[in-house]
């Protein structure tokens, strides 16, 4: 057994995936000792399995989907044939090309010490590992989430995929059977079928549940015309089958239903990684969502604990992680107010249409609100860049209380980045008015935006009231 050594450090991180690997990375260019432990991958989920090789194969997805609707530009192009191995290369390249940023020679070159072992508390001040005892002023808890395994009988005794493992699937599945709705099981359906793969999707719900209603069903249709089969109101009750020939058993509105397919991918949410960390060792509170922490990311039980990104149990995105990071060094080292709920957090589907979505969606605001919720809406099929590209479906949502927004939702091509004017606003408190008061170049998508706040005020600046006014003021000489 090797000679373990002991170490002390101003932060130890657990975990090197968004959140620990930027927290990490503050601490040390304010010349701070850290110490980051990971016993997987650099990068973490998104960088390996999630965010970016899943929008790599989207990529691939689009291009391969391209020829399908060259024909109303009057360009034709030849039927696709799609190389799977030569789509998995495009996803490891994109891998490889952005991991030199998160790479354990990068943070060592920033002064942290990175062992690439598990960890886990000893006691409320000291974290340790096969080779290292580390006694910590703060210790991070930023172990991330893995996909959700339900315990559907059968499915543990077939193989099964998941965002960890479909990446790399040796062969092309023939017929995927995509269990779960939300973004992740869309975003891949919809990019397995235009790869050319049959897709059924199943949800015991309604798909992309958290998103605006009406955008959502865009999304659904968009899907369904391309050849997904995707079915709402669908329960899994049983697996069965053999690996390469599986059915899958469902209770929906017409009573059971078999399907039979060649694959299984689990995509029904994620839970906290916080096995083996020994967290009641170091005090430190949990349920399976995540570590028990106030708004600031801190234990409630434990002071010294911090936890960050999926591991707080809220938000999982990899952008909320790199949020919480910012929180954890402005409280800890520069003392700062900030918590995690001080920002709207925004969510982007990459399917095509793209939704997008930032505070309360119409429904849930109207919940909280009552009948004091008004919206304002500019459709993309009166955009004229969206015109030009033959691409109009969707539009731009704002929702607003007493003037003031608390929402929106963007359904078309390029959603996620035109939400991010909204982000802005919402974040740093602008009124309505700041989204009409800037000059937006022509032709974007993004006008759509100011089109919408505009529409807002269009009463009460083109009203009756507002003519009488002018027309009193053409008196003046």
């Amino acid at each position: 057994m090797p000679d373990i050594r002991t170490l002390k450090a101003d932060l130890c991180v657990i975990g090197a995936g968004s959140g620990g690997l930027s927290a990490a990375a503050g601490a040390a260019m304010l010349g701070l000792k850290v110490v980051l432990f990971e016993k997987h991958e650099m990068g973490g989920d998104c960088l390996n399995y999630g965010c970016v090789p899943s929008k790599a194969l989207l990529s691939c997805a689009k291009a391969a989907h391209a020829p399908s609707e060259a024909a109303k530009y009057g360009v034709t192009l030849a039927p696709a044939t799609v190389d799977w191995d030569g789509v998995k290369a495009h996803i490891r390249k994109t891998i490889e090309t952005i991991a030199p940023v998160d790479s354990q020679e990068r943070f060592e070159g920033l002064g942290c010490t990175v062992i690439r072992e598990a960890a886990r508390f000893e006691d409320r001040e000291t974290v340790v590992s096969d080779s290292a005892r580390v006694k910590a002023r703060r210790i991070i808890v930023a172990t991330g989430s893995r996909a959700f395994i339900p315990p559907i009988p059968g499915l543990a005794e077939l193989p099964y995929l998941t965002n960890e493992t479909i990446f790399s699937l040796p062969e092309f599945p023939q017929h995927l059977v995509v269990l779960g709705g939300g973004p992740i099981g869309l975003e891949l359906a919809q990019a397995f079928v235009r790869l050319g793969a049959k897709v059924t999707v199943l949800e015991m719900d309604r798909a992309l549940a958290r998103a605006d209603e009406g955008h959502a069903k865009l999304a659904v249709e968009a899907l369904r015309a391309e050849g997904v089969t995707l079915l709402e109101g669908h329960k899994v009750t049983r697996v069965s089958g053999d690996p390469g020939r599986v059915t899958v058993h469902t209770e929906g509105p017409g009573g059971e239903t078999a399907v039979e397919g060649t694959h299984i991918l689990v995509a029904l949410g994620r839970r906290a990684v916080l096995d083996g960390l020994d967290l009641d060792k170091g005090g430190v509170a949990h349920t399976p969502p995540g570590l028990t922490v106030s708004e600031t990311l801190r234990s409630k039980s434990n002071p010294r604990v911090w936890a960050l990104g999926d591991a707080a149990g809220r938000e999982q995105f990899t952008h909320v992680a790199g949020w919480h990071a910012s929180v954890f060094i402005r409280r800890a080292f520069f003392k700062q107010g900030s918590t995690a709920a001080s920002l709207p957090v925004p969510a982007v589907t990459y399917t095509s249409p793209e939704i997008a979505q930032i505070g309360l969606t119409e429904a849930d605001a109207r919940r909280k609100f009552g009948d004091g919720v008004k919206t304002s809406a500019f459709p993309f099929h009166d955009n004229d860049r969206a015109i030009a590209e033959g691409r109009t479906l969707g539009e731009a949502k704002l929702v607003l209380h007493k003037g003031k927004l608390v929402g929106a939702s963007i359904a078309g091509d390029g959603a996620g980045d035109i939400l991010q004017l909204v982000s802005v606003a919402m974040s740093n408190g602008l009124k309505l008015t700041a989204l009409t008061n800037f000059i937006s170049p022509y032709p974007t998508r993004a006008e759509a935006v100011k089109r919408a706040a505009s529409a807002y005020f269009t009463p009460s600046v083109f009203g009756k009231p507002a003519r009488a006014l002018v027309g009193l003021l053409q008196r003046i000489p």
